[in-house]
């Protein structure tokens, strides 16, 4: 259950500080002319229609404290392909989101849950992680740990969903809503700027939003779900800190093998490079996703399909020697790999996964990763949520369901300023957004980026010190597995 929000009071310095910006807005801004176009004036104007910002819009219409305002949502893509999509049983595509529980509960809370289609879900209560060098593991399986389901118990830890899937469900959602947002999409943000002293309203301290297609948006309050290079945190002049790390993340989609035998666990490998994950989808589908340097990710995008198939099979069963020289092959590496593994003694399902037999063709594909957090959350009239506000490392897979988590505190701040007669842009009524996710997303990051760093390393007494830690952690030594495992499944 989500903790209630405190309202905290805000300090005398921070409020001079807002009195003062807003004053000097004041006094740069005249009165329009005749001539000069006049926004259209929403309440909250919203910039990305990813996930997230279609999160944002389908709970500001579920909340019963905003249903009635008057939202716009802005996306530069066309958003006809999602809301038609019509997915094949024999297809699913690359880029797939892991949902914890909480994070569904709140789907299913604002109405969106029911328009995902479960069968094209997967859920999983178990996880295997090993370290590719010492081969030290901590095993995640509630059935071990508990004997069994406990009645009544979700012990789930996650569910598999593919992004298009989770927006068209949100698509379908916002368009049943009461009061529907405006929905503008195939339309960029051009430019946004500080509106104009009119005979109707002062909307001088309004970001107004002008867009590709002419028009011009006045928004109350401004939110920027508009991702890592996001517009709308660049106009409210905030910082956003950290770095890349020199790696490309690799997804694809296979078939599998029949695994009926086995449960549907979810298996991660911490290789010196990056870390290769295998993750369940319905049927005998899975999904991968491998991080690893830009020259290897070039490499395995440009292997023959059966190669690539090979080279993945590999990566759960060989040394990272082996993986290693693996990757300087252009060709061939189906019987070189046969080879190696004829001569390598590696454990069987489910303890890695299954084989993967063929990789779905047209998905293959990469992308760089990045750790940034912004120096804050909230402006005068401006609010950042998921990844404008903060980029973390896929190897947990909590970036989204951390945007999510953004999406339903800042609604909460918003409806509670409603309730309380405040002016919903402004810092008082989004302070309390910016206490409760801040410092949870800053410790996430932290964490994630440590174990990047931690598993990074080929030798030295990290490795056999992180080993130790993992092997206390797997003998549930002080109940830390346990505690660790409810608070995957928390719902």
């Amino acid at each position: 259950m989500r903790r209630s929000l405190l309202h905290l009071p805000i300090k005398r310095s921070a409020w001079a500080v807002r009195t003062s910006n807003v004053a000097r807005i004041a006094a740069t801004r005249s009165f329009a002319s005749e001539a000069s176009p006049k926004p259209e004036i929403y309440d909250i104007v919203v910039v990305g229609g990813g996930p997230v910002g279609l999160t944002l819009a389908a709970s500001l219409g579920a909340a019963r404290a905003t249903s009635h305002l008057k939202v716009a949502l802005i996306e530069g893509m066309n958003l006809a392909s999602i809301r038609d999509w019509k997915p094949t049983p024999d297809y699913f595509a690359n880029r797939i989101v892991s949902l914890i529980p909480s994070t569904v509960k709140l789907l299913k809370e604002t109405g969106v849950w029911k328009h995902i289609d479960q069968e094209r879900v997967q859920s999983y209560d178990g996880m295997q992680v090993w370290d590719g060098m010492t081969d030290a593991r901590v095993e995640f399986d509630w059935n071990k740990l508990l004997g069994g389901r406990e009645e009544g118990t979700d012990t789930t830890i996650a569910h598999m969903v593919e992004n298009i899937h989770l927006s068209h469900g949100l698509l379908k959602r916002v368009e049943e809503l009461a009061v529907k947002p405006t929905m503008i999409d195939k339309t960029k943000v051009e430019k946004i700027e500080y509106g104009q002293l009119t005979e109707e309203v002062d909307m001088r301290d309004w970001p107004i939003v002008s867009l590709s297609n002419g028009q011009k948006l006045g928004a109350r309050l401004l939110i920027g779900a508009d991702g890592g290079n996001s517009p709308v945190r660049t106009f409210a002049g905030i910082e956003s800190r950290g770095w890349d790390y020199d790696r490309h993340s690799m997804v694809a989609t296979f078939k599998i093998e029949d695994d009926s035998a086995f449960p549907k666990f979810a298996y991660q490998r911490f290789l010196p490079s990056g870390p290769v994950a295998i993750l369940p989808l319905p049927g005998n589908f899975a999904n991968l996703a491998w991080s690893t340097t830009p020259e290897k990710v070039a490499h395995l995008k440009s292997l023959a399909p059966e190669d690539f198939v090979a080279m993945v099979n590999a990566a759960f069963r060989l040394s990272y020697t082996d993986i290693d020289y693996l990757h300087n092959l252009k060709s061939g590496v189906v019987e070189e790999t046969k080879w190696r593994e004829s001569v390598t003694k590696y454990p069987d399902p489910p303890t890695i996964p299954v084989r993967i037999t063929e990789v779905l063709e047209g998905t293959r594909a990469s992308f760089p990763l990045k750790m940034k957090h912004a120096d804050r959350y909230i402006g005068e009239r401006i609010a950042l949520v998921g990844d404008a506000a903060h980029t973390i490392h896929p190897m947990a897979g909590q970036g989204l369901n951390a945007g999510v988590g953004d999406v339903y505190s800042l609604v909460k701040s918003i409806a509670d300023g409603i309730s309380h007669g405040q002016d919903i842009g402004s810092s008082f009524t989004l302070e309390p957004y910016q206490s409760e996710r801040y410092l949870p997303n800053n410790a996430l990051l932290g964490f994630v980026d440590k174990l990047h760093t931690l598993y990074g390393f080929e030798s030295g007494p990290l490795v056999p010190l992180r080993s130790i830690g993992v092997e206390i952690i797997n003998r549930d030594w002080f109940g830390l597995k346990r505690f660790l495992m409810s608070q995957a499944a928390k719902s």
